[in-house]
């Protein structure tokens, strides 16, 4: 059996076999899944080829799903916090977790005009697993990046009963990484690009603690591409039709443009200002990989604690508040922070890689082509 930190599940090399990969010691898997309970399902859409027919193709498209206390742990609190570093982008659900500290809802990510039936694929499928708690309120984390240079991005091509079959699916286990999920169409660093995911152990005393990432990468100009702390993008002598072709109707897109969505999970025991803390440790592991962050890339980051398994205190009151109604939490000191916010930012810049890497060329709409990483072009480059 392959191992899964160096290689994806349909055997392509990660950033690891590469020997390309920042310090750290990985989860057994080096996946979000690492993180005990987390649940992520993925749907693919590839479909079409040739001249754009809005609604009938070319698909170049997905979802991806993350349960943070898998299927059957849906309306039971996570300690959670966000971050924006460019708000050119969408996050449902933020407000309430910005006024309650919790997050306990599925978190979806597809492309920026499947916002609406990933919202609604995400009701539905509660509506049917878990009735009892659809008969409040939902409000579900739905994020998005674009991937309309590749995909028939108004197509309609997600629908929510394709989200709530990718909600019933979701897995605990090792993860595909590049153009699949919500993925599939996007593009990085002028290169293809889309999911990628990485995790760090964290000895704490006697006991150890995970932090797991999932990245959406979509962002990033050619020139800027640092790997292993080389500017090596203008050294990938690859063609770069993204910011050369004429698309949208009008020019070519800006360097840059596009978005990441990150997600980061753990199970060392936060409160919600710790895990806003994590979120924010996020950009300083895209910078390793070159970005500056675009004005055209919206780069949003949410990060929760699965530690404190508990029932929600948000709901509606039941009876009169008695002195088992108070909620006590347990939480890291902030004292011994750093090991967690170092063990994001490697797990950060390493999910990046594993999405460049673990990846094929990608021809989509009207023509238009993304070329994958190339491999023995980086190794010859790297070795100068």
């Amino acid at each position: 059996m392959t191992d899964p930190r160096l290689y994806s599940p349909d055997g392509r090399p990660r950033a690891r076999l590469l020997g390309i990969a920042p310090p750290g010691e990985t989860g057994a898997w080096n996946a979000i899944t690492d993180v005990p309970g987390v649940e992520v399902g993925y749907r693919t859409v590839i479909s079409g080829d040739g001249p754009l027919r809005v609604g009938a193709g070319p698909a170049r498209t997905g979802v991806t799903a993350i349960l943070p206390r898998g299927r059957d742990g849906v309306g039971r609190p996570c300690a959670a916090g966000w971050f924006s570093l460019n708000g050119n982008g969408e996050m449902t659900g933020t407000a309430w977790i910005d006024e309650v500290g919790q997050l306990s809802m599925p978190i979806t990510i597809s492309n920026t005009h499947a916002i609406g039936p990933c919202h609604a694929g995400v009701v539905e499928w509660i509506n049917r697993a878990h009735p009892r708690l659809a008969r409040e309120w939902l409000l579900p984390v739905c994020a998005e990046t674009w991937d309309g240079y590749l995909n028939d991005i108004n197509g309609g091509h997600i629908t929510s009963a394709m989200v709530a079959e990718t909600l019933a699916a979701a897995r605990n286990e090792p993860l595909p990484e590049g153009s699949v999920g919500g993925g599939t169409g996007m593009n990085c660093y002028g290169f293809k690009g889309g999911s990628g995911t990485a995790s760090r152990r964290v000895p704490f005393g006697s006991a150890s603690f995970t932090v797991g990432v999932f990245v959406q990468a979509n962002f990033g100009a050619r020139h800027e591409l640092t790997i292993a702390g080389r500017r090596v993008g203008a050294e990938l002598d690859s063609a770069n039709p993204m910011e050369t072709t004429a698309w949208q109707g009008t020019a070519s897109a800006p360097g840059g443009a596009g978005s990441v969505i990150v997600i980061v999970a753990t199970d060392a025991p936060l409160d919600a200002l710790q895990c806003k803390a994590m979120a924010r440790r996020v950009p300083l592991g895209l910078a390793r990989t070159g970005t500056t962050g675009s004005l055209f890339s919206g780069d949003l980051f949410l990060a929760f604690s699965t530690a404190s398994d508990r029932l929600s205190d948000t709901g509606f009151p039941k009876g009169e508040p008695t002195a088992e109604s108070l909620v006590v939490t347990t939480r890291l000191p902030w004292n011994r922070m750093d090991a967690l916010y170092t063990a994001v930012v490697e797990a950060v810049e390493e999910s990046v890689l594993n999405a460049l890497i673990v990846n094929a060329d990608m021809t989509g709409r009207d023509g238009h082509h993304s070329p994958a990483l190339p491999h023995d072009r980086l190794r010859e480059v790297l070795a100068r």
